[in-house]
């Protein structure tokens, strides 16, 4: 099976998180990786900037219309909904808040398994609220796979904990692993 996306909800922790993980890609992945991080909608660029220097793979905000190219980490702006199109392109939106949150991690989930169905990988990590649960299950409902950070692992179980208790999971992982999993099965 050729994968041809995976998408990835963090919310508080995520920063760290996300360090382990990027730091345990290498330079080759190609599969691209698309992100939802609860921010502060004024939140600036700077983050993505410290990230960058942590990752082997350019690390981007996504931008409306945006193409879905190989090797590349895009992340949802702050204050935006971040959709995956049918055509494989990204789309903005300001609609209302989901699970309190803009950008939410369901709206990109939910997305995403539209456009790619059974090419899909979701990872749901640390966070302290319940986003990304019902993605998840869209994401298992067309096929893909799922994988949730442990929670005892986690910076912030809560997340991960209510996926897992909605979904059952592919793979429930520590990060390292995490990334593990994802080089050696899911770097198409």
């Amino acid at each position: 099976m050729n994968y041809e996306a995976i998408v990835i909800g963090v919310s508080s922790g995520g920063m760290s998180a996300m360090k382990v993980l990027f730091a345990g890609l290498p330079s080759t992945f190609a599969t691209p990786i698309i992100i939802v991080q609860h921010i502060n909608a004024r939140s600036d660029s700077q983050w993505i900037e410290l990230l960058n220097q942590k990752s082997p793979l350019p690390i981007k905000e996504a931008d409306e219309k945006e193409k879905i190219e190989r090797g590349i980490i895009y992340i949802a702006p702050p204050n935006y909904h971040l959709l995956v199109e049918k055509d494989k392109t990204f789309s903005l939106t300001i609609d209302e808040r989901v699970n309190f949150a803009r950008p939410a991690i369901d709206v990109l989930f939910e997305t995403a398994a539209e456009a790619y169905t059974n090419k899909l990988v979701g990872v749901i990590l640390t966070g302290a609220n319940n986003d990304g649960t019902n993605g998840m299950k869209v994401i298992k409902k067309y096929g893909g796979v799922t994988i949730a950070q442990d929670p005892e692992t986690a910076e912030s179980s809560y997340m991960p904990a209510s996926a897992i208790a909605a979904v059952e999971m592919d793979y429930i992982l520590s990060l390292e692993k995490i990334t593990e999993l994802l080089v050696k099965k899911y770097n198409q």
